[in-house]
């Protein structure tokens, strides 16, 4: 696809919603960080998340990985991003005795990776044990994959999400992907979700589900950021950007910098970075402070450079699963 051709969709995909966008962002005058809201959730998060996935695991002493979760608060991250399949609850267990003295500064988010209703709900109820908490402010269908697991999804986790909701085990419900943007097109369309959480880069990951498994295509128009991301702003929901690295298979590629101000400059309440070392966290928000968006020029010229990448990462996140 030629970089014009990628204007026009961008213009006509996602142009209404930026003036919208801008509007809801402000700094924390005590910490200087920007925050954004949270689509039609009407929260105010930061406009980076502290990922609590395999790269906070990667902190293998507990107290430092907790130290990391503490520094990042301090400096102004107020969304925290774990899920039970991080270490199958190291990380939520983690998280929870933050949680225990900071609960009211933080925006938590959790999210499930069973399909079956009794699952999920003996999982949604543990998550709260491990949390130290009685209400978590988001619960996701964890890691969307093909048309056959939102069917699963569908029958199972939603309606256990639906349940919790109900009885305000959490304030929100939603959905994440990095696999397919067409199926999370389908399942952001088809109900009634509040956020969603996708791979939002410059190398515009993402790939088509057809007949006999997946299949790569090269052309950006079905990346989540030309074919899910509309629908959810359509809908006004609140949407985080994650995968903004690759993965680290753009790390090098790119400056870190670009690479994150790129997905900031999409129309995203928060991009979820992961920050396995103490000078990750210092960098990232150091970043995110100093934020401005990028000029649609350096933005062309970053996705030239990197869409090369785009079938080898499609390849890498057709199996992913960040545990």
């Amino acid at each position: 696809m030629s970089l014009s051709r990628r204007s026009f969709l961008e213009s006509t995909a996602l142009a209404p919603f930026f003036a919208e966008f801008a509007a809801g962002m402000a700094v924390d005058k005590k910490t200087g960080m920007p925050t954004r809201t949270l689509g039609k959730t009407g929260a105010t998060v930061s406009c980076v998340a502290f990922g609590c996935g395999s790269r906070f695991l990667s902190y293998k002493e507990e107290y430092k990985a907790l130290e990391a979760v503490n520094k990042a608060i301090d400096l102004g991250v107020t969304y925290l991003d774990t899920a039970f399949g991080y270490g199958n609850g190291v990380s939520e267990t983690r998280i929870g005795k933050v949680l225990k003295t900071r609960r009211k500064e933080v925006w938590v988010a959790t999210k499930i990776n069973k399909r079956g209703y009794d699952e999920s709900m003996a999982l949604i109820e543990g998550s709260l044990k491990r949390l130290q908490t009685d209400q978590v402010d988001l619960i996701h269908i964890h890691s969307l994959t093909n048309m056959d697991d939102l069917k699963a999804a569908e029958n199972g986790l939603l309606k256990a999400l639906y349940k919790a909701k109900e009885q305000k085990m959490t304030r929100f419900i939603g959905v994440t992907s990095h696999t397919d943007p067409l199926v999370l097109k389908t399942a952001l369309e088809r109900h009634d979700l509040d956020c969603t959480q996708m791979a939002l880069n410059a190398a515009h990951v993402g790939m088509r589900n057809g007949k006999g498994g997946m299949v790569i295509n090269p052309d950006m128009k079905d990346s989540f950021e030309l074919t899910a991301l509309p629908v959810a702003l359509k809908k006004k929901m609140g949407v985080t950007a994650m995968k903004i690295f690759g993965q680290e298979g753009l790390v090098g590629k790119a400056p870190i910098d670009k690479l994150i101000r790129y997905s900031l400059s999409l129309p995203v309440a928060s991009a979820v970075l992961g920050m396995p070392k103490v000078e990750h966290i210092e960098e990232d928000i150091r970043i995110a402070k100093a934020f401005q968006p990028l000029p649609k020029k350096d933005k062309d010229a970053l996705v030239k450079d990197l869409l090369p990448m785009k079938a080898e990462l499609d390849r890498f996140f057709a199996n992913h699963v960040d545990a």
